[in-house]
């Protein structure tokens, strides 16, 4: 652990990568090229008040919340099951979970486009069961079930990593001390996964309300999200200065998200009978 030199290699490798890209999105997000070089301006945090582009931070950010909802509902669930003892195919439970992730994240979302299309597989099988057909495609629901799919695993394994460090002799002693399934659930068990739902809810809404991808193939185009938007800047219209602004923004949001998230971890963590 003394020898410091290690650690030289990432470092570098964070500074050439993640600093130095950092600082100059922050320059250009507060200049502007002239024909005397680069002028001082918040020009490009100005032209986002409009309503229009407020509109698509609101709607970013909603969906990312309808995600993360659905992705902790579906996921504590999950990870209680796969921590519990008397579970006894864990390891196969956990590679269906994990196993997605080693694929491609486009070719995941491109799979969803033809599960989801007119004459897809889910169509074709609800025609078969003689059952009314979906037509969520390119709709709100297709972004969100999209973002739920591919996000849904990195809500269970922080989740699941807490759990699974929870001693056992804890519960008893709730447990003898009186409290049964639901009380021991709501002021032990919970109290004390909280730092993995934090993480959960974190590691979810972070690359949910930044996606393009999946809003720009399940959704269509028919509607824009603030990752579009700021792809299209740097993309399409070249306007790297608001494209830098808008990542600005949106970095600040997540910041203030993860601060308050840590804080309330910090607050409410560990758990009580009374």
């Amino acid at each position: 652990m003394k020898r410091h030199w290690l650690a030289w290699p990432y470092i570098i490798w964070m500074i050439i990568f993640i600093v130095v890209p950092m600082i100059l999105v922050v320059f250009y997000s507060v200049t502007e090229q002239t024909g005397e070089g680069y002028q001082l301006t918040f020009r490009h945090f100005h032209r986002f008040v409009d309503p229009i582009y407020i509109n698509v931070l609101i709607r970013s950010v909603v969906l990312a919340l309808v995600s993360t909802i659905i992705c902790l509902l579906l996921g504590y669930p999950m990870a209680a099951i796969l921590a519990g003892r008397e579970f006894s195919r864990k390891k196969i439970m956990y590679m269906l979970i994990v196993l997605p992730m080693w694929m491609n994240f486009l070719l995941r979302t491109y799979a969803w486009m033809t599960l989801l299309e007119r004459n897809g597989v889910v169509n074709t099988i609800l025609s078969f069961l003689n059952l009314p057909s979906l037509d969520i495609l390119y709709t709100n629901k297709a972004v969100v079930l999209g973002m739920v799919y591919n996000f849904l695993p990195f809500m269970i394994l922080p989740i699941y990593s807490v759990l699974s460090k929870i001693d056992q002799s804890v519960i008893e002693a709730a447990q003898d001390l009186g409290g049964n399934g639901i009380v021991v659930f709501r002021r032990v068990i919970f109290p004390l996964s909280l730092p993995g739902v934090v993480s959960g809810i974190t590691m979810v809404f972070m690359p949910a309300v930044t996606t393009f991808v999946i809003s720009r193939l399940l959704g269509g185009g028919q509607f824009t999200l603030i990752g579009n938007l700021i792809e299209q800047q740097f993309l399409s219209s070249g306007d790297w200065g608001f494209g830098s602004a808008l990542s600005v923004i949106m970095m600040i949001l997540i910041l203030l998200s993860m601060g308050v998230m840590s804080r309330y971890e910090q607050d409410k963590g560990g758990g009580a009978l009374w």
